[in-house]
């Protein structure tokens, strides 16, 4: 298995190089030169399978050989192991052919950690085998940065530091990043919107000194690793519920982009899906694409749904290159615009391309939060906001309703506990484990808006840059 950066500049590299790289050299994002197979009988043959098994099986073809099988197995048991469901990614029937697939059983109660407690263990294994350390560098809209680090702290290997825009991102988010002591991980409060601490990330991957003298690594969506790990939930719920003898249609809650493109990838892979119904609060960049073929940023907008809160969708590069007929130049092109305008707009061959797999819906906050109402009403079960976009997306497009829709429920209501008291009047509480989080001592670096405050910051606390070996 090989892989190519979507802005075709960049050298061919295999699995491993991909995973420590994180972000091409030529900017572009990584994906593999072609979509291994699932054929229907090995899709049958899922069927009751424990979900670490059918990750291993899934993820396998992308490794390339790159890990022994054994060892690998060991890994994504080992990573599954931390989530506390059984199933690690239970189905809930909310309806008829209505359903949630439960992603927030992990360790930080969010879909992040179905990818990044593998993707630790990974650059973990790699960098051990390679006898290199790194620095992870990271951008969070709230979720990412406390399963990275959660993923990434005590590795001997490496420091990890996270950027979050300050006071944007819920309280038990922040306090789930800030308040582990471990001494290789570092939090950044940024001075600006998600959207900055994404830039300053690229910033300093694209810095190619900076970044070779402090060997970056991403723990971002922006890591192709990602990506393959959240693909194996879409085949698990799939199968369950009768794949590959019939189709399943997908409402995805969508900020970063990279959660509904492992749909895709579940699909070009030979998953049967009806539909990838992208499901956007008023941050809508992705809806407004769909819609006219034109993606263009807007002004970062504070919602309940703060995960949410992106203009610039950085995993939507991966979907145009196939749009653009995998031409690296013409992706290069469009994202050159983009850098100078702030906006591009496809062409109509383009956007007929998407059409028949994506459709798209933006919720609105008073919607957001009568959902939350009404599907605790109306089930006894409790969404946490994001999920209540996907569900309110998913009855505005239900579409065929002999055609099985799941709405990925990406997030425990416990971690919005404001947004969700008042919707319902009910506070959700956190599990057992995270009881006390609201009384750890916080650590965290506030830093401004800058590239060279930051990248002085990550040089002197980072261990490579010391020299440390």
């Amino acid at each position: 298995m090989r892989y190519v950066s979507t802005r075709g500049r960049a050298p061919v590299l295999g699995f491993e190089d991909v995973l420590l790289a994180g972000l091409a050299r030529d900017g572009g994002l990584y994906v593999p030169e072609s979509w291994p197979k699932l054929d229907p009988a090995t899709l049958k043959g899922f069927a009751g399978r424990p979900y670490h098994d059918v990750a291993a099986a899934v993820m396998r073809p992308f490794l390339g050989g790159a890990v022994d099988d054994k060892t690998f197995d060991t890994m994504v048991r080992e990573a599954y192991a931390t989530f506390d469901h059984a199933a690690v990614a239970p189905l809930v029937q909310l309806g008829p052919n209505d359903w949630v697939l439960e992603l927030f059983h992990g360790p930080t109660l969010a879909f992040k950690d179905f990818a990044l407690q593998l993707l630790g263990r990974l650059l973990d294994h790699t960098l051990e085998r390679r006898r290199r350390r790194a620095t992870v560098v990271g951008a969070t809209s709230g979720d990412t940065g406390a399963a990275a680090i959660e993923a990434c702290r005590g590795k001997d290997a490496i420091d990890v530091f996270i950027l979050h825009p300050e006071g944007r991102i819920s309280q038990v988010q922040r306090r789930q990043m800030t308040t582990v002591p471990d001494a290789n991980v570092h939090n950044i409060a940024v001075q600006g919107t998600f959207d900055d601490c994404q830039a300053l990330v690229k910033a300093m991957f694209n810095d190619l000194a900076f970044r070779d003298a402090l060997n970056l690594s991403a723990v971002n969506s922006i890591n192709w690793a990602r990506v393959m790990a959240q693909i194996v939930y879409y085949v698990t719920a799939a199968v369950a519920l009768g794949a590959p003898d019939r189709a399943i249609a997908f409402s995805v809650p969508t900020g970063n982009f990279g959660d509904v493109f492992a749909g895709y990838g579940a699909k070009q892979m030979g998953l049967p899906v009806a539909k990838l119904l992208v499901a956007t609060n008023r941050n809508d960049i992705v809806a407004r694409f769909f819609d006219s073929g034109t993606y263009r940023a807007g002004k970062v907008e504070a919602t309940m749904s703060p995960s949410m809160d992106i203009q610039v969708s950085s995993n939507f590069e991966r979907l145009l290159f196939d749009l653009c007929g995998r031409d690296g130049a013409a992706v290069d092109a469009y994202m050159s615009e983009f850098a100078a305008k702030a906006e591009y707009r496809v062409g109509d061959n383009q956007l007929a391309q998407a059409r028949p797999v994506f459709d798209a819906a933006r919720i609105n906050e008073p919607e957001t939060a009568k959902t939350i109402a009404r599907v605790l009403a109306e089930t006894g079960w409790l969404p946490d906001p994001h999920t209540a976009v996907g569900l309110a997306a998913a009855k505005m497009k239900r579409g065929d309703p002999s055609v099985p829709m799941v709405t990925l429920a990406t997030a425990h209501a416990a971690k919005f506990p404001d947004a969700v008291e008042r919707a319902t009047g009910i506070r959700p509480q956190l599990p057992p484990r995270l009881a006390d989080l609201g009384r750890r001592p916080e650590r965290c670096e506030r830093l401004l808006n800058d590239v060279a405050q930051v990248k002085a910051y990550i040089r002197a606390n980072s261990r490579v840059a010391a020299g440390v070996h």
